[in-house]
């Protein structure tokens, strides 16, 4: 069985964190995302449809120093149900979207590229030549793998 949904739309509001008492956060926040399609008439049609959004822990405090109202993210989470009582005793239901990862699309201020945690040519860390003239990232204990320039990776 799968739970899991994708989102790529904008922050409608910026996140929400509070500290629960044992100090994990949480962060709230909605997601808008917009389905444009042409109706009978042949006239474009946009559908607006807003998300509700929590992240917990270390996803929370990146939500809350990387994501601002209008931002661009690529999320991904599962669908949540649950049920609570408002001060009136009266049942609510609501429907959220418990994140799993996200990532901003919005353009960096300077440099022109996309705001990404993974690296890129532009933010990677800077190569160490080993004594075998091979490079050796000090970071990382994985294994360099050498490009080839004639590679077929669609991206």
């Amino acid at each position: 069985m799968l739970n899991k949904v994708t989102f790529i739309g904008n922050l409608g509001r910026d996140p929400e964190v509070r500290r629960l008492e044992s100090g994990i956060a949480v962060a709230k926040f909605s997601i808008a995302t917009n389905e444009n399609y042409k109706d009978k008439n042949g006239e474009w049609q946009k559908n607006t449809e807003w998300h509700d959004v929590v992240c917990w822990r270390s996803l929370a405090d990146r939500a809350e120093s990387q994501l601002k109202k209008g931002s661009l993210v690529y999320l991904e989470g599962k669908l949540t149900h649950r049920k609570y009582q408002d001060k009136d005793g009266n049942d609510k239901y609501i429907t959220e979207v418990v994140a799993a990862m996200f990532r901003s699309l919005e353009r960096r201020e300077n440099s022109g590229g996309y705001s990404s945690p993974m690296p890129t040519a532009e933010n990677a860390p800077p190569q160490v030549m080993s004594s075998g003239g091979q490079n050796a990232n000090p970071v990382s204990n994985t294994p360099n793998v050498v490009e080839s320039a004639d590679d077929d990776l669609p991206f």
